[in-house]
């Protein structure tokens, strides 16, 4: 059984955000760690890049396959988790906490209001 922590704001490919800005820390759900399997790499976003909602932003290896890591929302990587360097198990052994990815300040206008509540993200993964 996944969890899905109540006070985060998640996308349909997966990626949980915590806060509401100006600046969010960004990480892939339980479920999706568990989907992925074993991770042995991550590819993270450059700091000071720009990304775009729904673009891919970086990449997650794992024992089974590689996956592309998607901007949950519009912004500037203001830090990434450099842990994941040297442990990119993190993401498998606490994806909520020490397996966090990146952190992004929100581009104008831009809000996490229109990302899903944890009820509608388990409804979406339930088989």
């Amino acid at each position: 059984m996944t969890t899905t922590p109540e006070d985060l704001k998640y996308t349909a490919e997966h990626e949980w955000v915590r806060g509401t800005g100006p600046v969010v820390r960004v990480g892939i759900t339980d479920f999706a760690q568990d989907s992925l399997g074993d991770i042995v790499f991550v590819t993270l976003p450059e700091v000071g890049a720009k990304i775009e909602s729904g673009s891919p932003c970086g990449e997650l290896e794992s024992t089974k396959s590689v996956s592309d890591l998607y901007a949950p929302i519009s912004g500037t990587v203001t830090e990434v988790n450099g842990a994941l360097d040297a442990n990119p198990e993190l993401v498998n052994s606490d994806p909520y906490g020490e397996g966090w990815i990146f952190e992004v300040e929100l581009a104008e206008g831009e809000s996490v209001a229109g990302l899903l509540d944890a009820a509608a993200y388990t409804a979406s993964t339930a088989g």
